[in-house]
């Protein structure tokens, strides 16, 4: 029997910890091999980053070559490029084999400087700063153009995987016309996007004047629905000697609305209160999830602190009762001050993902928000 928890929660969610999703990884491996480019929306921490991850995985073993970069640790286009470069090399199966490595970019307007790693043999690449905008963006073309032409000569499907796509805008205002105009070259590779910022990346895909505006197919990601989740949670139970009924499992996925991440913390916390041979009961529930908040109260703290005295207001508004909080009753019922600023608070807190808006139904987002307002009595 093991004796292991077995629910993550933090770490990308890989093997037995990846829960369900089967329909949307399925599809995302299809439509990655046939050079589909897929953007995928989801709120925060709904197993955005864990999907794809799992799709690599599959990727790989279809015998598809996989790039991955992370623009949150590309500030700059020099950055970017040293990343891009890391991937390519790694793609076309160079590795760490300098000679070839320095022919292929012999064509690159700026050159990287490469270094060996002896302990691995793995390379990294840098790429000095103060050259001409010109020459590093034509840099950047070259090595966004060398996917396709790796997909071609190689004969196989090339997977390109963006990570926290949206800071792209950042980096740098005109380089999503120019990774749109290089990717437009090369149907033979395809491109999955993901981000965790929704409205940015609702801009850069949704609005008509952006270079990227309906480029790629649009996946959403919703919450695993009940039925999957259950099976999920009894076996992780079962298979280290806990035991769960149908009841407690059902209050567990009340609590977390069948969220990803907050159904696996929750279990987490829950596991670590029932001990070996024991039963989840109401008490072991309540304790699991106050051990939670505990854990969590910096984060939601912080969230707190951010908040303007209109945006606390309508917060403990939703947590006692998610709603339409434009009614006048709702307004009347907790206090609630004009229709606009309601308006303006709203806003702000949902291009921050702390509430989700469905029509004119208002309800907070962010997992276990609202039982730690309700526990701090605010």
């Amino acid at each position: 029997m093991d004796t292991r928890c077995p629910f993550k929660y933090g770490p990308v969610a890989l093997d037995e910890a990846f829960t369900d999703r089967e329909l949307e990884l399925a599809e995302l491996v299809a439509d990655a091999l046939n050079g589909q480019d897929v953007v995928i929306f989801a709120p925060r921490r709904y197993g955005k980053t864990s999907l794809v991850r799992r799709a690599a995985q599959r990727l790989l073993s279809e015998h598809a070559l996989v790039a991955a970069v992370d623009l949150w640790t590309t500030p700059s286009k020099e950055r970017l490029a040293a990343h891009l470069a890391r991937e390519v090399a790694e793609i076309t199966g160079l590795g760490g084999r300098l000679r070839e490595l320095a022919q292929l970019f012999s064509g690159l307007r700026v050159t990287p400087v490469m270094n060996l790693d002896p302990s691995d043999g793995s390379v990294s690449f840098s790429f000095g700063v103060g050259h001409a905008a010109a020459d590093i963006d034509q840099t950047l073309e070259r090595l966004l153009g060398l996917f396709g032409e790796t997909a071609a000569e190689r004969r196989r499907a090339v997977v390109v995987i963006l990570d926290e796509f949206q800071e792209i805008t950042e980096i740098d205002a005109g380089l999503t016309r120019l990774m749109r105009a290089a990717f437009q070259d090369q149907p033979e590779v395809s491109h999955i996007y993901l981000g965790s910022k929704r409205h940015l990346m609702e801009r850069i895909f949704s609005d008509a004047n952006e270079p990227f505006w309906r480029s790629a197919k649009r996946v959403e990601l919703g919450p695993i629905p009940s039925e999957h989740f259950a099976s999920f949670i009894a076996a992780g139970f079962r298979s280290t000697g806990r035991g769960i009924e149908e009841a407690m499992i059902s209050r567990v996925l009340a609590l977390t609305g069948g969220h990803p991440y907050a159904t696996q913390q929750l279990c987490y916390f829950l596991w670590a209160q029932t001990d070996a041979g024991a039963a989840v009961d109401a008490q072991r529930l309540e304790q699991a999830l106050a051990r939670l908040l505990i854990s969590e109260d910096s984060h939601f703290g912080d969230i707190w602190d951010r908040c303007t005295a209109n945006q606390r207001i309508v917060l403990t508004a939703l947590a006692a009762e998610p709603g339409r909080p434009f009614s006048a009753a709702y307004a009347q019922r907790h206090g609630l001050r004009s229709a606009s600023v309601t308006q303006r608070a709203l806003s702000g807190l949902a291009a921050a993902e702390i509430v989700v808006r469905d029509g004119s139904y208002t309800r907070i987002a962010e997992p276990f928000l609202a039982e730690w307002i309700a526990l701090r009595g605010l």
